[in-house]
């Protein structure tokens, strides 16, 4: 098995939780390194998720529960810093004694221009952890592509229309959708099953991936924000598995401890769930967030998963995670990779 030089994960994925104080201008630290995206949701209570990036800037704010527009906060995440982010006294990211969890991607700054496409783009791009942030704007052409920089065919791409609630967060992911001609999509923001719909990423290369002509991916003069991922062995998976309805759930092998995971059943209607370590410190888990809903986090008996040295195993037959005749597509990232040039595993939780 080949590795991917990573030896330290925490260099480019980390997860932080932190109390909210209510001042302005609270310096977030211990992340390790300077995010380029950073995906913010309170946890004790009722808000919208945060998701900001180094190439639309500081303040400038998206949900992953909701179909708004891009909006300008100078309240919510203030900078990106060295060592983490600063932010501002808004209730989404800092109100007094709530708690919180971020998540932070290391790609490559505000980004550079990239011409691969029929459309030029704007990317930030990490090609050792495998990600990059894509930033464009639309020619209303069907079939237009746009430059990922990422140099290897994308795993699994987010993406949303910055102008307008039409079309909510596209998902495109290699488990389910094919790499060129696709109807089907997925919606961040909704429950939906995988269906057929036009109005998708229609396909992806090495270089490029392709839009329609329509509302959610290429309307013309509209921005939009695409965020890309490939899998890197022992750092990062996205995948898919089968439930088999049982307590004794499936096994799901990612080649590393993950420290996050997102999941979401893609036969059926039911919602996406996040987990990672620093919420859940110790197997069982029991702790999720919706990236479809504003809801505070839940704890729950009836949902449990252990994450494991080299996967993550079900531990219930819940609809939503492990139903008997249920597909499943997942993104997960490495607490710690499969490390050494004897390939020792990590250890279990």
């Amino acid at each position: 098995m080949a590795y991917t030089g990573i030896n330290k994960s925490t260099d480019y994925f980390n997860t932080k939780i932190y109390t909210g104080n209510g001042s302005t201008n609270t310096a977030q630290t211990g992340v390790g390194f300077q995010p380029d995206l950073t995906w913010i949701k309170e946890r004790s209570s009722t808000s919208s998720h945060i998701l900001t990036d180094a190439v639309r800037g500081a303040n400038k704010s998206l949900s992953s529960n909701l179909t708004s527009v891009q909006s300008t906060e100078t309240q919510s995440l203030i900078s990106f810093d060295s060592d983490g982010f600063t932010v501002g006294s808004g209730g989404g990211v800092n109100e007094n004694s709530q708690t919180y969890v971020s998540w932070n991607w290391k790609a490559n700054g505000a980004g550079s221009a990239n011409t691969d496409g029929d459309i030029n783009s704007t990317a930030s791009v990490n090609t050792t952890a495998g990600f990059s942030i894509v930033k464009y704007t639309g020619n209303g052409s069907d079939g237009a592509t746009v430059g990922h920089g990422l140099g290897v065919v994308p795993s699994a791409i987010i993406l949303k229309r910055l102008t307008t609630t039409t079309g909510g967060w596209r998902n495109w992911h290699s488990s389910i959708h094919a790499t060129s001609g696709e109807t089907k999509t997925l919606t961040l923001n909704d429950t939906d099953a995988n269906s057929s719909d036009g109005d998708n990423i229609s396909g992806v290369s090495a270089t490029t991936f392709t839009t329609r002509g329509t509302s959610a991916t290429n309307a013309s003069g509209s921005d939009f924000i695409a965020y890309c991922f490939v899998n890197k062995t022992g750092f990062s998976k996205f995948g898919k598995y089968f439930g088999n309805g049982n307590d004794n759930g499936t096994f799901v092998y990612t080649g590393f401890k993950p420290a996050m995971i997102i999941l979401k059943r893609s036969d059926s209607a039911d919602g996406w769930f996040m987990y990672d370590t620093k919420r859940s410190p110790i197997n069982v888990m029991n702790d999720y967030l919706n990236p479809n809903d504003s809801a505070a986090e839940v704890e729950t008996t009836s949902v449990n998963i252990d994450f494991v040295s080299n996967g993550f195993k079900l531990r219930n037959d819940d609809n939503g995670h492990n139903n008997s005749s249920g597909t499943y597509i997942y993104m997960a990232f490495a607490e710690a990779p499969l490390v050494g040039t004897n390939n020792i595993p990590a250890t279990a939780r």
